[in-house]
């Protein structure tokens, strides 16, 4: 497991105690500062309570990331490094010859996640391997829920829908604390690290894919370069459209009350909203009358409300775990963490930094394996 240390203890760790037995065992955690490594492995030993740390890698000894991946009884890592590091370290983990879950995003902008893609390819076909990207909205219960009501025609035909994302970041921050996230080299600072999460959810409930936008980037808090707010405008297939908006510029941390997504249809609405508990998803449909004129019918309504605590990470881990150990006679595992989807968020972001409100077009084109 070479990884962020938040990350690692707040996300990573926590879901692998849950899955306990069903995951693989934890042998090894590398980063690339030996205070690092040494307090994750604690940690680790901790929180899923094994006889003993697992055995800390870190650079500038003998018992570096080289060694750990030469070992054979290590066949899968997680990876969860500055985003500008991730394409590398994926790559070398790879010709390796190891499974690999990347967090998000998958690379620091398109070209660099097509090139990615490209050298990725055939390594994960000539030597068996997965590669997943740790999305974890993505894997949300209620994204995914509120995305089966959707294409079960409870509202309908998608319309249009809206997203909008309110954050409140100052510089006591735990996430901006971070050295690689204070001075990003990458575009986008906290929208790439952080937007591509809602077009992620926006894309697993939404029936046809994202292909084009019109948008303006700003920077209104300093410290937040190079941008923190973005409004666009989107189509999503050829007869739906939308609105996105986000910021990591609140001025206060109390945040103006609205729904963090609504998608609209012919016949009702679906909202989805996550607070520190978990997330709601609320449906309301039209209720009418077969073979009666709209304008004869008593207006109906009807409500339903579900509540889903927050397993993404859980979610995640759980389908990796069970791709790699396919033997060819298991359960399909969800159809997340595909590399190609998760650049497409990476797409969406980056036309929205750069549209300057000319319409941009969000078909990426993949060449496939050879």
């Amino acid at each position: 497991m070479a990884n962020l240390k938040g990350i690692a203890i707040l996300a990573y760790l926590p879901a692998l105690a849950i899955l306990g037995s069903t995951a693989p065992p934890l042998k090894a955690v590398y980063s690339r500062s030996q205070k690092s490594s040494s307090a994750i492995a604690k940690d680790a030993a901790k929180l899923l309570g094994l006889p003993s740390a697992p055995d800390a890698y870190f650079d500038g000894n003998d018992d570096n990331l080289d060694s750990l991946l030469q070992r054979s009884d290590i066949s899968a890592v997680i990876i969860a490094l500055p985003i500008t590091l991730q394409p590398e370290f994926v790559l070398k983990c790879l010709s390796a010859g190891k499974h690999v879950l990347s967090e998000k995003p998958v690379a620091p902008d398109v070209a660099r996640g097509l090139s990615l893609l490209s050298s990725a390819d055939p390594l994960c076909q000539t030597k068996g391997l997965v590669w997943r990207v740790a999305e974890n909205f993505e894997a949300e219960p209620a994204y995914r829920a509120a995305g089966e009501a959707i294409r079960s025609g409870k509202i309908g035909k998608v319309q249009f829908f809206k997203a909008t994302v309110v954050n409140y970041v100052d510089k006591t921050s735990e996430w901006y604390k971070t050295p690689w996230r204070t001075v990003p080299d990458y575009q986008g600072g906290f929208l790439l690290d952080g937007g591509v999460h809602t077009i992620a959810a926006l894309r697993t409930m939404l029936t046809e894919p994202f292909t084009q936008l019109s948008g303006f980037a700003s920077l209104n808090k300093d410290y937040l370069l190079p941008h923190d707010t973005i409004h666009c405008i989107v189509r999503a297939g050829s007869h739906y459209h939308g609105v996105v908006e986000m910021t990591f510029a609140s001025p206060t941390k109390s945040i103006p009350a609205a729904e963090n997504i609504v998608i609209t249809g012919s016949d009702g609405w679906v909202a989805c909203n996550m607070s520190s508990e978990g997330f709601t998803v609320v449906i309301k449909s039209r209720v009418k009358e077969d073979g009666k004129p709209e304008e004869e019918q008593e207006y109906k309504e009807t409500e339903e409300t579900m509540t889903f605590p927050s397993k993404g990470v859980e979610v995640e881990l759980a389908a990796f775990f069970a791709e790699i150990q396919k033997d060819g006679t298991g359960e399909q595992s969800l159809d997340i963490g595909n590399p190609r989807n998760a650049l497409k968020d990476v797409g969406f972001i980056q036309a929205a930094l750069n549209s300057e409100g000319n319409l941009t077009d969000l078909v990426l084109h993949f060449v496939p394996p050879e």
